[in-house]
């Protein structure tokens, strides 16, 4: 069975958390993904994804999720042959994905304009904090920043007013990674019907504001600015909140909707709440009466019941291990045993969109820094003499 991006060739350059992402989820759907490593690992590599130079470099590699359906090359990209290497890779591929910070690319011979006098096929991703102008192109920054600048930090936290500090996905994986991902395909579609490639600038920054547009849309209506903990979806309302149960553990309820607020006042034996869902002046008095109603039983107590109750929106507040054991995730592949290294199972998080006749799969772990140097070069028309030629200049390692 084809897969959906078979045939796609992608060349990637990235190193930290979006980037390795972004073309992770290209690699899930097929595309032959050539990561273009530093000898060694570098820093950066080696800290981002666990590959060191010791015993343990195969586990640490097979256990990545971020580099499965992925090769290696390792290029000092410093050197000029190693350059002109890259260039050779790209004159075949279809698409060449960078996370520098703006400018730190052209100094290793993979600027834009470089590449597209290579190849004006290919579609072009660079993923950085800021996008590639503006008056923030050459600050430094990470997840927090940008959540900050982009508007995502300042909902996310509790009616004192200092916003909570959530983990690095919104910025990161959701407006780095998975948008890279998406401009790619949109840009590649629109090859099928231009026969050109262009570049994609994916700023970190613009993608959460991005995914803030229908709250955008409501300050544009009303000038209504959402402050943390005080709106109907960040913790401001009864009905959608969380609870603190019994054991410690937490339930989540989203009862928007007055029939499901119904049917939970009921299961809690607190119908005299019913009426009073959206009555602000009633809040704190029906927060109190939840919270003490959940802490009457543990979180699973309170799960099964009330999923036997029916029509009650809630959820468990799983942490991490109670996830790779939650029995909707295994029934949906999202927990997935794909292979293993020295005899030891590897396990990874499964591929999230499904698509019924061209899905995703996990097809090769994680390689270790440069184990397909040699493979891709030949490919490229290398022979054994070159390569070694290569090897002795340390253009390649």
């Amino acid at each position: 069975m084809a897969m959906a991006l078979e045939g796609i060739k992608v060349i990637d350059l990235t190193r930290l958390a979006p980037g390795p992402f972004c073309t992770m989820i290209l690699g899930d759907f097929g595309a032959d993904v050539i990561r273009v490593e530093e000898p060694g690992g570098g820093r950066l590599a080696r800290e981002a994804s666990g590959a060191r130079d010791d015993s343990n470099d195969r586990r640490r590699a097979a256990f990545n999720a971020m580099n499965r359906n992925k090769r290696s090359i390792a290029l000092n990209l410093k050197s000029p042959d190693a350059q002109r290497v890259l260039h050779t890779l790209c004159a075949t591929a279809d698409v060449f994905v960078e996370g520098f910070r703006p400018g730190v690319v052209s100094k290793l011979g993979g600027d834009y304009d470089t590449i597209k006098a290579v190849n004006d096929r290919l579609v072009y991703c660079s993923i950085s904090g800021y996008g590639q102008d503006g008056p923030y192109r050459d600050l430094v920054g990470h997840d927090i920043n940008y959540i900050g600048i982009g508007g995502a930090l300042g909902v996310v936290g509790t009616t004192d007013g200092k916003p909570v500090v959530p983990y690095n996905i919104i910025a990161d994986y959701a407006a780095g990674g998975m948008q890279g991902a998406l401009g790619i395909m949109a840009a590649l579609m629109a090859r099928d019907k231009t026969g050109q490639g262009q570049y994609v600038d994916i700023s970190m920054t613009d993608g959460v504001a991005y995914m803030m547009a229908a709250m955008a849309s409501e300050y544009f209506r009303e000038g209504t600015v959402p402050g943390p903990g005080a709106m109907m979806l960040n913790g401001g309302a009864p009905y959608y909140n969380v609870y603190r149960c019994k054991d410690g553990k937490y339930i989540s309820v989203g009862c928007i909707e007055p029939w499901f607020w119904q049917r939970l006042c009921e299961a809690l034996g607190l119908e005299q709440l019913v009426s009073h869902q959206k009555d602000e002046s009633q809040f704190p008095q029906m927060l109190a009466a939840l919270e003490k109603a959940f802490a009457s039983r543990t979180r699973d107590e309170w799960w099964k019941y009330l999923r036997d109750f029916g029509d009650v929106a809630v959820g468990r507040v799983n942490s991490l291990d109670e996830v790779m054991a939650d029995p909707q995730m295994m029934a949906r592949s999202m927990i997935e045993t794909v292979g293993n290294v020295n005899g030891e199972p590897v396990r990874h998080i499964g591929i999230g969109p499904k698509l019924s006749d061209t899905p995703g799969s996990v097809r090769r772990l994680g390689p270790t820094v440069g184990e397909h140097t040699d493979e891709i070069l030949a490919e490229l028309g290398f022979d054994n003499e070159a390569i070694a030629e290569l090897m002795a200049s340390g253009a390649i390692g």
